[in-house]
């Protein structure tokens, strides 16, 4: 398809050099952002937007989450409740997910991403319940390409069970055979290392606390013999951090680097809890991170220390985590999070609005190892949104649209969404999906795997 993005009133390249530019015009074709115009010549194309009143930015990249958490968001019980007891409780209830709740957690979660202008997303699924199929992530897939959203989804894991000293419940791990066998399956389908892939698979057991040091070790082999990339969960709370000490003798990076598991290929969720060394650490490894703002809030995590790992060199990326600990998919409503949240820390660590878009633009794509995304430039992949400047929440914020987006207006939906040069929102809805029908679809699921666990 061959798209003309006509008079915006203004783009933002969030390239290299922060280029903006107002009118003019962009031309996508054959899914790759094919010129940028001052004054486009005649041109045919398949479909021409008229941008005159909207702000066009890079597509947004989701670093960090667990779609089949949708399906418990806001659960009384653990609305007050910190990491391992949230956990645990949650745990109960998962043990009943099966494929087809995971399938409408999916959709949902995935146009909730698109319907807040992602393009990008990773997904953390390490629930594999006794007796659930076992192609759950193949599910996942075959619903990301109906809506057309690029995704890159982790294998996930867990092998220690409670018995062994870990936190989950032993019938919601797995034998370390059985996750390598799967990850190995899914590489083979489904992972697409070259440029511009919809797909990519990583490898991510899930946290110290619930997979084995071997599975780790054995892990990283495989992902390093397979070109993959790895992700965990590293220093979220400090119940983590005092695991890591009595049971390795290690605060939880040190730990991870005596397993392999730093570098350029790793990247890690939340890392709150930091010192001076870890963070130098981070940055020469090139370790990546994926600040979730509103789960650490919401679970009372911490802060993590944005500032000084974007000034160490560590690649850093925003995510929506679980949303059951955020509990929303919705990304650009996260960068507005990322940006106030750390306003609560001294003056000189206070993040920009242009430090947050990039963080969830070219950030989250250094993250995810995706290069070719995140920035609006010619040959890059045609990921974009476009965001409506006229609307009342942005009245009188026209001096700078970029910051507007996320000063002024709390959770914007995009007017258009474009990834891969495909047409994927327009005029602020997804094509032929019924938003009131795939509630109730997904209201029935979530009160079903409540009614399994008793509740």
């Amino acid at each position: 398809m061959k798209i003309l993005i006509r008079n915006p009133r203004r783009v933002a390249t969030l390239d290299a050099d922060g280029r903006s530019f107002g009118e003019g015009a962009i031309l996508i074709e054959d899914g790759k952002i094919a010129a940028l115009f001052e004054e486009p010549p005649p041109l045919s194309v398949d479909h021409e937007i008229d941008a005159s009143d909207m702000l066009v930015t890079p597509g947004l990249v989701n670093t960090h989450h667990h779609l089949y958490q949708t399906l418990t968001r806001n659960l009384p019980e653990a609305q007050n409740a910190p990491l391992f007891g949230w956990l645990q409780f949650h745990y109960e209830i998962w043990r009943g997910l099966d494929e087809e709740m995971l399938a409408v957690a999916t959709r949902t979660g995935l146009a909730e991403l698109l319907l807040s202008g992602c393009t990008c997303t990773s997904d953390h699924h390490y629930v594999f319940p006794a007796g659930a199929a076992p192609d759950l992530i193949d599910r996942q897939i075959e619903i990301a390409t109906d809506l057309g959203i690029r995704f890159q989804p982790t294998r996930g894991s867990m092998s220690l069970g409670r018995s062994a000293g870990g936190l989950p419940p032993d019938d919601l791990v797995q034998d370390e055979a059985v996750i390598l066998a799967d990850s190995k399956r899914l590489v083979a389908l489904y992972h697409d290392p070259a440029p511009g892939a919809m797909f990519r698979i990583d490898l991510a057991p899930c946290s110290p606390f619930s997979v084995t040091e071997q599975a780790m070790r054995d892990t990283a082999a495989l992902a390093r013999e397979a070109g993959l990339r790895l992700h965990t969960h590293v220093a979220e709370t400090l119940d983590e951090e005092r695991f890591c000490l009595e049971v390795h003798d290690l605060r939880p990076v040190a730990y991870m680097e005596s397993l392999g598991w730093m570098g350029r290929d790793v990247w890690f969720a939340h890392g709150i809890h930091l010192n001076d060394q870890e963070v130098a650490r981070m940055g020469d490894t090139g370790t990546g991170v994926a600040h979730c703002p509103s789960s650490n809030m919401r679970l009372g995590s911490g802060i993590a220390r944005v500032k000084e790992l974007l000034a160490a060199g560590a690649p850093v990326g925003l995510a929506v985590d679980g949303s059951a600990s955020n509990d929303m998919n919705h990304l650009i409503a996260e960068a507005r999070q990322m940006l106030l949240l750390s306003r609560l820390r001294d003056e000189e660590q206070w993040l920009g609005a242009e430090e947050v878009w990039r963080c969830a633009t070219s950030g989250g794509a250094r993250v995810l190892g995706r290069s070719e995304l995140g920035s609006i430039e010619v040959g890059m992949a045609a990921d974009l949104a476009l965001w409506d400047l006229g609307r009342l929440d942005m009245a009188g914020a026209q001096s700078d649209p970029l910051a507007a987006l996320l000063f002024s207006a709390a959770a914007p939906r995009p007017r258009w969404v474009i990834v891969n040069g495909e047409i994927r929102v327009r005029e602020g809805k997804i094509p032929g999906f019924d938003e009131r029908a795939q509630a109730g679809l997904h209201n029935e699921a979530a009160a079903e795997l409540l009614r399994r666990a008793g509740r």
